[in-house]
């Protein structure tokens, strides 16, 4: 019998109680790509002092979201599903700063004896901090005599049955009101510094975007005005604008909603930043209606979307 191809679909992760939590801090601000600095003894010492600093108030959001993130039960019935409805794949999960860890699933992999890997990042558009990340923390720690073939995804925002599934979310959280409604497409933030060292995420978060309101176009769907903003800025450096504060500052006494575009997966930054923090800041600013889209998560039709993007 034919060995099944092995499909690791790979994310950040996220924490399941305080101590994962400050175990991802800890790994995410050791990493090469996210503090882009020489020494790794600096680096080590500045991830110590940032997430000191930063757990117990990162832990305070946690508590509003039942003390852990939403992204590991919903990885897991994705992690099914695909099993079920891909049969010519074994599907592995693999997070890059919480468990399960690259070294471990390998492991797992070996074992099983693919005559392929397929690696699928769940990160739409290609980041150094995210994709590069997370693929070369995988081939790392594959062995050097592994002789089967591996590939990997680089991208899918392109892919139109993925793109097709975004605007049937947005046209159902708009629920016919479009024409009263501002869309805004937010992306998870970078340093800015990282998009002038060639990190192509922005270029191509716009771009995204872009295709986005071509498809919405087509299908006569016509918001009252659509955007583009950025999350999760922290530290005093510069990072890419417009911040999603300042986007929301435009539409008091008018309608929103939220699509958080740089996930696939809900998690902390969709769960609690969009859906609580930002929420309070839109009451603040008198947004009237504010709404938050669900990322395609674990639906059945994001498992045809997978199968599309491999075996394109």
């Amino acid at each position: 019998m034919q060995s099944k191809k092995a499909l690791v679909l790979l994310n950040m992760g996220g924490a399941r109680n305080k101590d994962e939590l400050k175990m991802f801090l800890t790994n995410m601000f050791n990493d090469k790509n996210i503090l882009t600095i020489k020494s790794n003894l600096l680096r080590k010492i500045i991830a110590y002092f940032i997430t000191t600093k930063r757990l117990d108030e990162a832990w305070k959001n946690y508590e509003h979201i039942g003390n852990q993130s939403p992204i590991n039960p919903l990885t897991e019935k994705l992690i099914a599903k695909c099993n079920e409805k891909l049969s010519d794949y074994k599907t592995y999960q693999v997070m890059r700063y919480t468990p399960p860890f690259a070294q471990d699933v390998i492991k797992e992999i070996l074992e099983d004896k693919p005559n392929e890997i397929i690696l699928l990042p769940l990160y739409p558009q290609y980041s150094t901090t995210t994709t590069k990340s997370s693929v070369e923390d995988f081939i790392d720690f594959l062995p050097y005599s592994f002789g089967n073939s591996i590939r990997y995804i680089e991208h899918f925002y392109k892919n139109e049955k993925f793109n097709n599934l975004i605007v049937d979310e947005i046209v159902k959280t708009a629920n016919s009101e479009e024409n009263s409604i501002n869309l805004v497409f937010s992306a998870h933030g970078l340093p800015q510094k990282i998009v002038d060292n060639g990190d192509p995420y922005e270029v191509q978060m716009i771009e995204h975007v872009e295709i986005l309101k071509n498809i919405l176009e087509k299908k006569g769907v016509n918001f009252k005005s659509i955007h583009l903003a950025y999350q999760s800025k922290v530290g005093p450096m510069k990072w890419l604008e417009p911040s999603l504060d300042d986007k929301l500052k435009e539409f008091k006494n008018e309608k929103v909603i939220i699509y958080p575009l740089a996930f696939i997966i809900d998690n902390s930054e969709t769960d609690f930043e969009l859906a609580i923090e930002y929420k309070i800041i839109a009451n603040n600013l008198g947004i009237e209606d504010y709404r938050v889209c669900k990322c395609v998560n674990d639906s059945d039709e994001f498992v045809d979307v997978i199968k599309n993007i491999i075996e394109a």
